[in-house]
């Protein structure tokens, strides 16, 4: 294949052909990357921040254009495609406000002197980066990467080349300079080689564990960074003593939201026995009235999965979680028609041998296993190749607090579902990848930390 091709989800139809860069136009995107590099790094960072405040803004004037073009290409709800536009533009502007403190010199007296630590910019970081999240995932890594002085590279999903050129058009008419955010349209071989280039300083990975690992492969041959945000089977945990509404709420929207295809989403339903039968019932209940049809309806809360091949493996996923004595409680099925929807899913009685437990469930399914107690419910837990995040659902703080500790995952939330928020910071552990992203450990994680020591004598 010579080019990109994106396919409108929910009819089939083909929407843009996008060729792939030439190799004169990818070293000229390089070249002009590493260039531009020089002299960012160098704009003071309160201007920096300024051009950040102005994306803010681009992205809200062009916000529908956006949001239409990532539920065409993609499938997602026009309703949460507004929403991630909206939490994109808030990123931008909390970087502004907050990021220039946490990058500003640290000093402390050490033997005869004093030593300075400072926060460099790297250089040109490559990213490569998915299509569930296509305005979201890009400015969660470029515009820490921007404001630090670094360049950014990205190498988007060819299925939301559409977006992701609106992005990059927002960011120039927010005055960012040729270079600093680019975009790349290459097939996987190219990849290979911009991470050998030395004008490549680090890289930045989402996507699955196989992609991940492959580049961390790479990156780790040229001896550079990587940083990996990969797949995810999240539990969510309900004890005996939680509020089942509340519990029910929030597991059908981390599991079903963006139709399931989420790395940090509730795909593991770890509830005590005490409370299986009402919790699954009004769990199914609750998924059964979700409303799904045409992403471009803002009634719509299910919209067809991004891609087919990616239907067909979530369906034989089920299939064989079925096989191996799972019971279907609802869904299961491909819907009939040119869309590419699957019907939301429930899977109850899931034990640890299953496909659905052991597996990445990247879609609108959801699987049910019974806990003994609070202890077993970690142990099951825990039981996964994957370390993403958590979820507690219990009336007992002290005790949540106590689960915590021994959950193997980048985070837990109490009473809560799984979010990404700017504030604090977002990675995993095991194969859901390593490094972090947001707050100040995702704005520092691709500066050269500096020491500059001071003799005083």
């Amino acid at each position: 294949m010579t080019q990109a091709i994106s396919l409108n989800p929910f009819n089939g139809e083909r929407i843009a052909e996008y060729p792939y860069d030439s190799a004169l136009a990818l070293e000229a995107a390089v070249a002009q990357g590493s260039t531009a590099f020089k002299h960012w790094r160098k704009v003071d960072i309160n201007q920096r921040a300024s051009r950040l405040i102005q994306l803010a803004a681009e992205l809200r004037d062009a916000g529908e254009e956006i949001a239409r073009t990532i539920a065409l290409e993609m499938g997602k709800p026009v309703r949460q495609a507004r929403a991630e536009v909206e939490k994109s533009a808030s990123l931008c502007e909390w970087y502004a406000k907050n990021g220039p403190a946490m990058l500003a010199p640290e000093s402390t007296l050490v033997d005869n002197g004093v030593a300075h630590i400072h926060y460099r910019p790297s250089g040109m970081i490559l990213a490569v980066m998915p299509w569930n999240f296509p305005v979201w995932q890009i400015l969660r890594g470029a515009v820490p990467a921007m404001l630090a002085g670094n360049t950014f590279l990205l190498k988007p999903a060819p299925n939301v080349m559409g977006t992701t050129y609106l992005v990059k058009q927002a960011a120039l008419r927010a005055g960012f300079p040729a270079g600093v955010f680019g975009v790349i349209n290459v097939d996987t071989p190219a990849v290979a080689e911009l991470i050998a280039d030395s004008r490549v300083t680090a890289v930045t990975v989402t996507g699955s564990v196989r992609a991940g690992a492959a580049i961390a492969e790479l990156a780790g041959k040229s001896v550079k960074k990587c940083v990996l945000e990969l797949g995810g089977s999240d539990p969510f945990i309900v004890l005996n003593d939680a509020s089942l509404d509340d519990a029910v709420a929030a597991a059908v929207a981390g599991r079903y939201q963006n139709t399931g295809q989420v790395c940090a989403a509730a795909k593991r339903m770890i509830v005590e026995e005490g409370v299986l039968e009402d919790f699954t019932a009004k769990f199914v209940a609750a998924t059964q009235a979700l409303v799904m049809g045409n992403p471009l309806d803002d009634a719509t809360y299910i919209g067809p999965m991004a891609r087919f091949d990616l239907r067909d493996e979530l369906h034989q996923q089920v299939q064989d979680s079925l096989a191996q004595g799972a019971t279907l409680l609802l869904g299961g099925e491909k819907i009939a028609g040119k869309g590419n929807f699957y019907a939301p899913t429930v899977l109850g009685n899931v034990t640890p041998a299953m496909t659905a437990f052991r597996q990445e469930l990247f879609g609108p399914v959801a699987a049910i296993t019974v806990a003994r107690d609070a202890s077993h419910a970690v142990e099951l837990a825990n039981d996964s190749d994957f370390g993403l995040s958590a979820t507690i659902y219990t009336a007992n703080l002290e005790l949540a607090k106590e689960m915590t500790e021994e959950l193997e995952t980048g985070g837990v939330f109490i009473n809560g579902y799984s979010a990404s928020d700017p504030r604090v910071a977002f990675g995993g552990v095991k194969k859901s990848g390593y490094g972090r992203e947001l707050s100040h450990f995702g704005l520092r994680e691709f500066c050269n930390v500096q020491t500059v020591w001071t003799d005083r004598k």
